[in-house]
């Protein structure tokens, strides 16, 4: 039976391939390729002259059918821009679909930007956490980093030049200045790996150019805020003053850095206690 294998490529120097990887390059009936151009070049450096088809998320279901039809004749190798395919792309939508069909995936590893970048910030790198690209509204991209505000793994996270110096700034508005390392242009000329905390970086990158990957210091113990009796009697007050709960746990969370799950609870035993004391007892009597 035909297989499918997901070839990772260059990230950005050509010599980073591996040669398993060219071998089935040149060996496929097929690459399926997200960018034909950066893939052109690749294939042309190595002498390569297997047919490629285009695959990417502007015809990924348009392409889908063609590509699962063709592998009934042969086997495909599906490629990303860069890095492995799969990650941040539209190629795990072929790859859900060749295994729902029974077509064999073979994975064929190679540079990534998450490890590359992981591995070069300096930070730990036993726990992690990947979230891709952010959402590119300010309001969906900060509900995001309040989400994994108490996460003690190590983020990394992909960005555009264009959006680098918002990300940054939301970056420190809600997770802190923690360190961090960014990560521009791996592996290509221009390669750079600026360690430092958040402030510094968004001091740095003022006019940002080249593909960021950028990597942040997960909270650590000593840094977990606490919910003690202050935060409480915080809550109570504003409970007993009848501010709606969704925005007193939003002001309070941005203050404290508590998580809106834990001071959640703690809002709803306050509702709990407030309908106890409401309710009225009843008395039993012997008959």
């Amino acid at each position: 039976m035909p297989n499918l294998y997901v070839v990772a490529t260059p990230i950005g120097n050509l010599e980073d391939i591996s040669l398993r990887a060219l071998r089935v390059l040149r060996e496929v009936r097929l690459i399926a390729a997200e960018d034909t151009r950066k893939t052109k070049r690749l294939l042309k450096t190595y002498d390569i002259q297997t047919p490629m088809t285009s695959y990417h998320q502007h015809n990924e279901k348009a392409k889908l059918d063609y590509i699962l039809n063709y592998l009934k004749e042969g086997d495909v190798a599906l490629v990303s821009e860069a890095g492995m395919p799969g990650v941040s792309d539209p190629g795990y939508e072929l790859i859900g679909a060749a295994n729902q069909s029974g077509i064999p995936v073979i994975p064929v590893p190679g540079p990534s930007a998450v490890i590359t970048a992981l591995v070069a910030s300096g930070l730990p790198t036993d726990r992690f956490l990947y979230l891709g690209f952010l959402p590119r509204r300010a309001a969906a991209r900060k509900q995001v980093l309040e989400s994994v505000a108490q996460e003690s793994g190590t983020l990394v996270i992909l960005e555009a030049p264009h959006r680098l110096r918002q990300t940054l700034n939301d970056l420190r508005l809600v997770l802190g200045d923690r360190r961090m390392a960014v990560c521009r242009e791996l592996t290509k000329l221009h390669e750079e790996v600026f360690r430092g905390a958040i402030s510094q970086a968004a001091a740095r990158f003022t006019e940002p150019r080249g593909e960021f990957t950028l990597v942040i210091e997960g909270i650590r113990d000593v840094d977990k805020p606490v919910l003690n009796k202050d935060i409480e009697k915080q809550l109570g007050d504003m409970y007993q003053r009848r501010i709606k709960a969704r925005e007193a746990i939003a002001s309070v969370a941005a203050e404290t850095g508590l998580s809106r799950r834990e001071l959640y609870r703690a809002w709803l035993k306050l509702d709990k206690s407030s309908s106890d004391k409401r309710r009225p007892c009843h008395s039993l009597e012997r008959s």
